[in-house]
């Protein structure tokens, strides 16, 4: 028997015993609720379940075992973020919330913090994947057409590397909404790392295979979306990769330009408040959404490239 994946249960089990047994300091401000202790609970809880479960698959089994230091880990972390913040109050309370805290910020504050997600999530995936098109488009032209390549390449050594949120002076005054500025502003973030290395996946295709189908009675327009674009699809991919990046990046300097709802702009308006545990509650939901879109994006590749399975290693 593996005690491994029993770890995760056994942090959560010390995450409640010293929540309970740990005398409160006195100084740092509480929650309503003692949230940090049912969630503890519910983590714990979650953590029996997939142990048993692991228990009993092996397939399961092997993934739990190797996903449970990671969540042993942030079980850790938590416990004692905990006692240097609302059991011994070591670190400012002002600036460093409790778990409780946070947890409570994003339970008491969830309308509006669906909302501003609802608005956030509207403004990313209009500005991400029209950049991303347009991205894709223009690195196909600089990587198949010498004339595109001539006169795009030096435009995207001059503008592609001054970073989005430079432009927003020129932005406000050329759109006619905050909006579709803001979407602007996440299209040009995406756009210049998926042109880059959408072309440069082409360039860097062997000429052995443009030949060969050459040789085969293949035409132009075959080529370039049967040959060129499958083969540069895993740097196309890496592109969005860093797209994804950049536009979040993007994102919270956008919602600040006009916006009336969104997570960036509620970071802001909780950060001018001086609510550091909503602000928090507000980093934590963008660095969820981060990561759901990059898993999405990743099940995408590894759908898309199947043919490459084993050899992608990033």
């Amino acid at each position: 028997m593996n005690l491994k994946k029993w770890l995760p249960a056994a942090a959560s089990l010390a995450a409640v015993i010293l929540q309970l047994a740990v005398v409160y300091n006195g100084k740092h401000p509480l929650a309503v609720e003692n949230y940090y202790l049912y969630f503890s609970i519910i983590l714990g809880a979650a953590a029996v379940m997939c142990a048993v479960i692991g228990t009993l698959n092996k397939g399961f089994g092997k993934i739990w075992l190797y996903k449970a230091p990671f969540w042993t880990g942030i079980v850790t972390f938590l416990i004692i973020l905990n006692l240097l913040t609302e059991k011994f109050c070591i670190l400012p309370a002002i600036y460093f919330p409790s778990p409780s805290r946070i947890l409570e910020a994003m339970i008491t504050d969830r309308a509006l913090l669906l909302k501003c997600l609802g608005y956030s999530a509207r403004l990313l995936l209009t500005g991400f994947f029209g950049g991303a098109i347009v991205g894709v488009l223009t690195g196909i032209a600089i990587g198949f057409s010498k004339t595109a390549d001539y006169w795009i390449s030096p435009l995207i050594r001059i503008l592609g590397p001054i970073p989005s949120t430079a432009w927003i002076p020129l932005v406000l005054i050329s759109f006619p909404s905050a909006v579709s500025a803001s979407a602007f502003l996440i299209g040009l973030a995406v756009w210049f790392p998926t042109t880059v290395m959408t072309s440069s996946g082409i360039k860097n295709i062997s000429n052995s295979l443009f030949e060969v189908s050459s040789t085969l009675g293949a035409g132009h327009w075959y080529q370039i979306f049967k040959v060129g674009v499958p083969s540069a699809m895993p740097s196309m991919f890496i592109g969005l990769f860093n797209g994804i990046c950049s536009s979040f990046i993007t994102l919270m300097t956008a919602e600040m330009i006009g916006a009336k709802y969104g997570i960036g702009w509620y970071v802001n308006w909780q950060k001018e408040m001086m609510s550091y545990s909503n602000v928090y509650a507000g980093l934590l939901i963008i660095a969820v959404l981060c990561s759901c879109l990059i898993t999405l994006l990743f099940k995408l590749r590894d759908r898309v490239l199947v043919w490459q399975k084993g050899v992608i290693k990033w």
